[in-house]
C-alpha cells in the first residue's frame, strides 16, 4: 500500500509526467467533463441558435484538443481556449484552468509573457479597431484577461516553486545524512588509524624487547636444557604474536572491509585471475617469492593487487608486467603498465587515496615506493626487507614527498590518465572530505536557498503583478474615459428643462457614443464613477433646447 500510495504522489508532482497512462487519461477526461459543461449546458439550453449541434460538437472538440495539447504544450492549449472565447462565451470559464496548468506544469516566463501580450494586443486591435467596442467593455476583457488569464498562471507558477522547494529540501535533507555518516566514517577511520599506530609504536616494541630478552635467555650458556626449550617456545610465540599484531594493525589501518586477500592466494595466482579476466599480464620473478615471511608476502599481494585493479581500469588494453625479485635479504617488487591503445581515458582524474595507503603500508612493514608515469604509461615499484619482517618495527624515516604528477597527484594529472588512479573504488581519505558532488552539502543548501528565494519572489508576484497592471489599466483607462467627459451632480442638478443647449456649459466630448437602442438626439456623460466611467447622465434635445434629463440605471 505505500508503494502505491508513493506512486500516486509521485505521479502529481509537477516534474513528473502525470503518473500511469490509465491515470493521466482518466485525469484528461475528467478535466475535458469540467470544462465542457457550461459549454454543454448554454448549447442545450433553449433557445437554439442557428446551426447550433454543429456548433456545440465544434466547441467541445476544440476543448478536447485543448486538454490533449495541455501537457505538452500548455501555453498553446490556452490560445485554443482563448480563440474558442470569440466563438462562444462560455469558454471564459476554462480560461483560468489552462492559464493554471500553464504555469504548474513549468512552462518559461518569457513564452508566457510573449503570449499573454499577444493575446492583448490581437485582443485589442479587435476590439477597439475591427469591432468598435467601447472602452468601458475593452477594459471589461483587459480585466476578465488579467484575472482569469494571468494571475492563475502566476498561482500555477507559485504551486510550482512550492514543489521545487519541497525537493530542495528533500536533497538538502539527504544530503546532510550523507555528511552526518560521511563525518562518522572519518572519525571512525581516524580512531582506527589512531589505534592501530599505538599499537604498533608501543605493543610493537615490547614485544620486540621481549623476543630479544628470550633469545639471549635461550642461548645463555649456563641454562639448563629444559629451560632452554622453554625459552626457545617463548621466543617463537613472541615472533607469531608480533606477526599477528601486525596483521591486525593491517586490518585497522585499511579502508575497505575484506581488503585481506584469500587464504594461501598467491601472487602468481593473483595474476592469473587478472590474465582469466582478460588483462594482457606478465609475470616475472626471481628467487623464492613463494616463501616470503607473512607481512611481507601480504604487502607484496596488496600492492600487486592494486596496480592490476587500476591499470585495467584507467588503461584498458595496457600490457602490464608484473616483476618480483627476492635477492638476500629484501624484495623488489614492479608493476608497470603501457599507454593504453585507446589513448587516454577522458574526465578528471580520480580523488582516491590509494597510492596514499600503499606507500604507508609499505613503510610499516620498513620498505619504499615509487609510483609515477613511465614511458607514457605508469610504473609503481616497491622494496621490502625481509630480515626485520618481525621484530625490528616501523620504518622511522620520513615518508618523501611526491613529485608533481607523481603518486599523490595521480598520474592522470601528469599523464592523460594513461596509469594507475588512486583507490579502485575511490576511496575515503580519513583526513578530508570527500570528492566534490552537486548533492554534497553546501550545494544542497544553495539549491535550498535558491528554490525558497524563488518561492518567495513567485508568491510577491502572484499577488502583486495583477494588483500593479490593475492599477496601470485603470490609470491608463481611467483618465482617457474621463476627460472632457465629467459632468458632476451639481452641475446636472443645475440644467431645467427648455433651458437652451448652447447655453448649458456641457463637456466637450461624451461618456460613451448613442447606443443601438439610442432614442435619438440624446447625449451621455459621467460622473467620473471609477474605475469604469460608465455613462451616468442621459441628455435628450430637440430643436437645440433641452427636453429631458435622467439618471440611467447601472
Amino acid at each position: 500500500m505505500a508503494a502505491v500510495r508513493l506512486r500516486w504522489w509521485r505521479a502529481g508532482r509537477p516534474d513528473s509526467d502525470g503518473g500511469s497512462p490509465d491515470r493521466r487519461w482518466v485525469g484528461d477526461l475528467l478535466l475535458w467533463a469540467a470544462v465542457s459543461a457550461p459549454v454543454a449546458y448554454a448549447g442545450v439550453t433553449p433557445p437554439y441558435p442557428r446551426y447550433a449541434v454543429p456548433l456545440l460538437i465544434g466547441a467541445l472538440s476544440l476543448l478536447a484538443l485543448a486538454v490533449t495539447l495541455g501537457r505538452r504544450v500548455p501555453l498553446t492549449a490556452l490560445v485554443a481556449v482563448v480563440l474558442g472565447s470569440l466563438l462562444d462565451g462560455n469558454f471564459v470559464f476554462a480560461i483560468p484552468v489552462f492559464s493554471y496548468l500553464a504555469g504548474r506544469r513549468g512552462t518559461g516566463t518569457a513564452r508566457a509573457a510573449a503570449v499573454f501580450g499577444g493575446i492583448a494586443a490581437g485582443g485589442s486591435v479587435l476590439n477597439l479597431g475591427l469591432l468598435g467596442t467601447e472602452p468601458a467593455t475593452w477594459f471589461l476583457l483587459a480585466s476578465v484577461l488579467l484575472f482569469a488569464g494571468v494571475f492563475p498562471w502566476l498561482l500555477g507558477r507559485h504551486r510550482r516553486q512550492q514543489w521545487a522547494l519541497a525537493r530542495a529540501e528533500r536533497r538538502h535533507a539527504e544530503a546532510e545524512e550523507r555528511e552526518r555518516r560521511s563525518a562518522v566514517d572519518r572519525i571512525r577511520l581516524r580512531e582506527r588509524a589512531r589505534i592501530a599506530q599505538e599499537m604498533h609504536d608501543s605493543l610493537g616494541h615490547d614485544l620486540s624487547l621481549v623476543a630479544l630478552r628470550a633469545a639471549a635467555l635461550e642461548v645463555a650458556p649456563d641454562l639448563a636444557p629444559a629451560h632452554r626449550a622453554a625459552a626457545g617456545e617463548l621466543r617463537a610465540s613472541v615472533a607469531a604474536v608480533t606477526e599477528r599484531l601486525r596483521e591486525i594493525i593491517g586490518v585497522l589501518r585499511d579502508e575497505r572491509p575484506g581488503s585481506l586477500r584469500p587464504a594461501g592466494e598467491t601472487v602468481a595466482e593473483l595474476v592469473d585471475g587478472a590474465r582469466d579476466a582478460g588483462l594482457a599480464v606478465a609475470l616475472r620473478t626471481a628467487g623464492d617469492v613463494d616463501a616470503l615471511p607473512p607481512l611481507a608476502a601480504h604487502t607484496v599481494h596488496r600492492l600487486v593487487r592494486e596496480a592490476l585493479t587500476n591499470a585495467a581500469r584507467y588503461a584498458p588494453g595496457a600490457p602490464v608486467t608484473v616483476t618480483v625479485t627476492r635477492t638476500g635479504g629484501e624484495v623488489a617488487v614492479g608493476v608497470v603498465n603501457g599507454a593504453p591503445p585507446a589513448g587516454p581515458l577522458p574526465g578528471p582524474a580520480s580523488p582516491g587515496t590509494g597510492l596514499l595507503a600503499l606507500r604507508e603500508r609499505v613503510r610499516l612493514a620498513g620498505g619504499t615506493l615509487d609510483a609515477g608515469p613511465h614511458q607514457g604509461g605508469f610504473a609503481v615499484t616497491a622494496r621490502l626487507p625481509l630480515a626485520a619482517d618481525a621484530a625490528d618495527g616501523p620504518d622511522t624515516r620520513p615518508v618523501p614527498a611526491a613529485a608533481p604528477g607523481r603518486a599523490d597527484a595521480g598520474p592522470a594529472a601528469a599523464d592523460g590518465g594513461a596509469g594507475l588512479i588512486g583507490e579502485p573504488d575511490g576511496g575515503l581519505d580519513p583526513g578530508r572530505p570527500g570528492p566534490a558532488s552537486e548533492d554534497r552539502p553546501g550545494e544542497a543548501e544553495r539549491r535550498l536557498r535558491d528554490a525558497r528565494r524563488r518561492v518567495r519572489r513567485s508568491l510577491l508576484t502572484a499577488f502583486g503583478a495583477p494588483t500593479v497592471l490593475g492599477l496601470v489599466l485603470a490609470l491608463v483607462y481611467y483618465p482617457l474615459a474621463t476627460a472632457g467627459a465629467v459632468l458632476d451632480r451639481a452641475g446636472y442638478e443645475r440644467l431645467q428643462v427648455g433651458d437652451r443647449r448652447d447655453g448649458l456649459g456641457l463637456p466637450r466630448r461624451q461618456a460613451a457614443p448613442p447606443t443601438a437602442d439610442d432614442p435619438g438626439g440624446c447625449e451621455y456623460y459621467t460622473d467620473g464613477n471609477f474605475p469604469f466611467a460608465e455613462p451616468t447622465w442621459r441628455l435628450c434635445f430637440s430643436d437645440g433646447r433641452l427636453v429631458s434629463k435622467e439618471r440611467i440605471a447601472r
